[in-house]
């Protein structure tokens, strides 16, 4: 490879800074963790996609989850465990594989909220409208807000990554454990002002339409449960939406702290793990937080494993 092509295809990836001693322990926690998330978020999908007494809205549409994180966690672990092996200076990269890194993990952001925002309209037609929850939530509404979140969360992730792919590029280091759309962007020398000002309105995006819409659903929620005497139904709200709100915290929360330590440089390394903690966190709490809050999930799961003893 002569030198020219080298220089306008590869990139070096800054990769998790680990001192050699650490490598191979790091190494091990992190293909431990990683077995982990694949094994507990591909069981549950198994699980619900082959007990028919699963097959409801609110765990079809519970579905998007565990293969958002499916996504997340394996855009990055396992490259981050290759470089981890490797000395800082052969951490390399094509551009090509940087930007398919970069849009899945942004993706993988976006659709966590959205996921969220319909398993929230969910609940709020299940506790608000029981009546008619059979009528609204059908199959094919199930299919039509599944495409929504991951057809929102591509179109928008598709423009964000497309001013950045536009960009020519003078500098060749990702100063980041992995691809992202800022590292990406910050390889060029040309005015990135548009990139920046997108960037912004996109996390506001986001962010609004994930806060916003969770918080109006809850507020509603909580109105009738404080209005209405049923005590089951207001003990099933407490039950199911304590669960998925465990859950949306856990997300927020992950994702709220990278976010804001984007404004600080100081705090670089901080930012850069806990935008790695983002792809581990969720993916590993949500299957335990969810699967065993969830009352047909847990009972499956006890049933499997009293026959497996």
């Amino acid at each position: 490879m002569d030198n020219l092509t080298f220089r306008n295809s590869i990139l070096l990836v800054e990769g998790l800074k680990v001192t050699p001693q650490s490598s191979y322990p790091v190494f091990i926690v992190l293909l431990l963790v990683y077995i982990f998330i694949m094994v507990s978020n591909i069981g549950l999908i198994i699980m619900i996609s082959t007990e028919k007494n699963l097959h409801h809205p609110m765990h079809l549409l519970f579905c998007n989850l565990p293969l958002n994180d499916i996504m997340g966690t394996t855009v990055v672990l396992p490259r981050l465990m290759q470089d981890i092996l490797k000395e800082a200076s052969e951490r390399y990269i094509t551009y090509f594989e940087c930007v398919i890194q970069a849009y899945f993990v942004h993706v993988f952001a976006v659709a966590s909220h959205y996921v969220l925002m319909i398993m929230a309209f969910d609940r709020y037609v299940a506790i608000c409208n029981p009546l008619r929850y059979t009528s609204i939530m059908t199959n094919k509404m199930v299919l039509k807000l599944s495409a929504l979140a991951w057809g929102l969360a591509i179109f928008l992730v598709t423009i964000l990554l497309g001013l950045t792919i536009r960009l020519s590029r003078c500098i060749y280091k990702i100063e980041n454990p992995f691809c992202d759309n800022a590292s990406l962007f910050k390889l060029s020398c040309e005015d990135v002002s548009v990139n920046n000002v997108f960037g912004i309105i996109y996390t506001v995006i986001v962010l609004t339409l994930s806060l916003g819409s969770v918080f109006i659903t809850y507020i509603k929620i909580a109105t009738v449960c404080l209005t209405s005497k049923n005590k089951a139904l207001n003990s099933k709200a407490i039950k199911t939406c304590s669960t998925h709100m465990a859950v949306y915290i856990i997300m927020y929360v992950s994702c709220g702290i990278f976010v804001f330590l984007h404004r600080f440089p100081d705090y670089s390394d901080s930012r850069k793990l806990a935008s790695i903690m983002f792809h581990i966190v969720p993916p590993g709490l949500n299957p335990l937080v969810y699967g065993l809050q969830t009352k047909e999930i847990r009972q499956k799961i006890t049933k499997f494993w009293w026959r497996k003893k």
